[in-house]
């Protein structure tokens, strides 16, 4: 947009003794600038909306640190097997370069995908059993036995911690993936009241614990896992303006591992409780999600929709009591 700078008039242009300087002429009407459109899934600026990929990453202490999380547009917090937790990454308005650790699909993810169309979906590895189930999902499969040339071995690492994807390649594979829509999520003014100043917010799993502290230099809640510092493999610590812990119903699915340890089946679908953290502030919140292809919305105590701060946004699936299915 460009700034029209008044510029000082000379003296041989300034109107002689008793002369009426001349009346300003109207062009027409000014128009008023077109609204700004905010992204759906981190309501900042965008100019076009771009396919959409899920990946599906480590978040045990040997795959750390992760790559490309930090330009996430949205990541979920999931429980596995033994109580442990890992991560679904939702990239769109950023997309990095690598990501990874890539690791394997757990049939929660399923029922995440729909929400944003049928998205790429980057993993390596699923139960056998789960297979079909990947097939009828709504998603475009990316994995590293679908879409060999966009993985590789991370040099420094170690098996199964090592395998890393190539972006531009994971959306060369999924040429009709789903551009970016509206998902639920509302972005503006905090609510006038309701919320509790936090400096800190704790969510547990069996196996893993998650810290949120708020930094008011950053303008984000850092995160800490299992007391250490959860760091960027490009460097900082990793941290969000908006964590949104979500309480779910988490119950054995009909996956299990060679230890006959029982996948956790993470419903993301109905409705709930949720705390909305931003701001330095905690809010009491609802959550809704009628259907699997819908969007989830986030309401006050009292119904009305609950913004989230513009950027990235954490999404911890937990439940009100930790438990192993």
């Amino acid at each position: 947009m460009a700034i029209l700078i008044p510029t000082a008039a000379c003296s041989s242009d300034e109107p002689a003794a008793g002369q009426a300087p001349e009346a300003s002429v109207s062009t027409g009407p000014i128009e008023e600038p077109a609204p700004e459109k905010l992204h759906p899934f981190t309501g900042e600026p965008f100019d076009a909306a771009k396919r959409v990929i899920a990946v599906k990453i480590e978040n045990t202490a040997a795959g750390k640190p992760q790559l490309g999380l930090k330009s996430a547009d949205i990541v979920y917090i999931e429980q596995v097997e033994a109580g442990l937790t890992r991560l679904m990454a939702i990239f769109s308005s950023k997309i990095p370069p690598k990501v990874g650790p890539v690791r394997s699909a757990r049939i929660s993810d399923l029922h995440i995908a729909p929400m944003f169309g049928k998205p790429a979906f980057a993993y390596s590895g699923a139960q056998t059993k789960m297979l079909p189930f990947i097939a009828e999902a709504s998603l475009f499969d990316v994995s590293d036995s679908r879409a060999p040339g966009a993985y590789f071995r991370q040099p420094g690492r170690f098996a199964p911690y090592n395998l890393f994807a190539n972006t531009k390649k994971l959306l060369s594979a999924a040429p009709k993936a789903t551009k970016a829509k509206d998902v639920g999520f509302t972005f503006g003014d905090a609510p006038a009241e309701g919320g509790v100043e936090r400096k800190s917010y704790t969510v547990k799993w069996p196996a893993a614990r998650f810290t949120f502290a708020w930094s008011d230099a950053k303008k984000q809640w850092l995160i800490w896992q299992d007391g250490k510092k959860d760091m960027a493999a490009e460097g900082g610590q990793l941290g969000a303006p908006t964590i949104v812990i979500q309480y779910t119903k988490t119950e054995r699915s009909e996956f299990h591992d060679s230890n006959q340890s029982y996948t956790p089946l993470v419903h993301t679908t109905g409705k709930g409780s949720a705390i909305v953290l931003r701001d330095g502030m905690a809010y009491k919140a609802k959550w809704e999600r009628e259907s699997e292809d819908g969007g989830t919305t986030f309401t006050t105590t009292s119904g009305e929709p609950l913004n989230f701060a513009p950027g990235q946004v954490w999404v911890a699936l937990a439940s009100r009591k930790p438990v192993i299915p």
